[in-house]
C-alpha cells in the first residue's frame, strides 16, 4: 500500500513539474505573424532588391555632380527597377506585408516620376528628399533588407540652409547630395557636409 502511494505521489509531482515547467509553451499569434514576416526571400528577389538600392546610389551620385540629364535618366532606371519587383513572391508574406510592399514603392515611384519630370534642379532635390524618407525607414523594413550595408545620412541645411534632408548611401563617407560639387553659393566646399544619423544592416 505504501509502495502503491509513494508511486503517486512521485507520479503527481512528475506531472506538475512537466506541466508547469516543461511542457512547450503554444506560440501566441503576434509571434507568429512576426515568424512569418521576417522570413527570408528567394536569392533572385533579394538581387532584385540590390539593384533597386544600386539605382537610387546611381541617382544620389548624379545629384552630387548637379548633372540633371544624368539624373533623370539614373532615376529612369530606378523607376524600371521598382516594377521589375517580384510581386508574386511578396504574395509569400503575410498580407500586410504585402500590401506595406506595394504602397511604398507606389509612393516611391510617384516621388521619383516627379524627380524626371521636373527642371529646376531644387525641386528634383526636394523630390529626392521625399523619395528617400519613403525608402528609409518603411522600403527596407518591408522587404527584410538583405543587402549590403548602408548609411542613413543627414544634411541639416539641404534647403534654403536650414531645412534638413536625408540621403541612403554606400559608404560612411559624406558626400552631400544636395549642396553637392557645385553648389551656386558654396562650389563644393560644403560637400562633405552632414552626419550618419543610422546604419542600415541586414537582417
Amino acid at each position: 500500500m505504501k509502495k502503491i502511494l509513494i508511486y503517486s505521489l512521485v507520479a503527481i509531482v512528475l506531472f506538475v513539474v512537466y506541466w508547469f515547467f516543461l511542457k512547450p509553451k503554444p506560440q501566441s499569434i503576434d509571434n507568429k505573424e512576426k515568424e512569418i514576416a521576417i522570413q527570408k526571400h528567394s536569392a533572385a528577389f533579394n538581387n532584385n532588391c540590390q539593384q533597386i538600392i544600386n539605382n537610387y546610389l546611381a541617382i544620389k551620385d548624379a545629384f552630387i555632380l548637379a548633372d540633371t540629364a544624368a539624373i533623370k535618366s539614373k532615376t529612369n532606371i530606378f523607376i524600371a527597377s521598382l516594377n521589375a519587383i517580384d510581386s508574386i513572391e511578396l504574395k509569400n508574406d503575410t498580407a500586410s506585408v504585402y500590401e506595406t510592399v506595394i504602397s511604398t514603392i507606389s509612393d516611391i515611384k510617384i516621388n521619383a516620376a516627379s524627380i524626371v519630370q521636373q527642371h529646376d534642379i531644387t525641386e528634383m532635390r526636394k523630390d529626392f528628399s521625399s523619395m528617400t524618407d519613403v525608402m528609409y525607414p518603411a522600403f527596407f523594413f518591408a522587404i527584410n533588407y538583405e543587402g549590403t550595408q548602408l548609411y542613413l545620412q543627414n544634411c541639416p541645411m539641404a534647403f534654403n540652409d536650414s531645412i534638413p534632408a536625408n540621403w541612403i548611401s554606400g559608404e560612411k563617407e559624406i558626400n552631400n547630395p544636395y549642396l553637392g560639387k557645385s553648389h551656386p553659393v558654396y562650389q563644393s566646399s560644403m560637400l562633405h557636409c552632414g552626419e550618419i544619423k543610422d546604419t542600415i544592416k541586414r537582417k
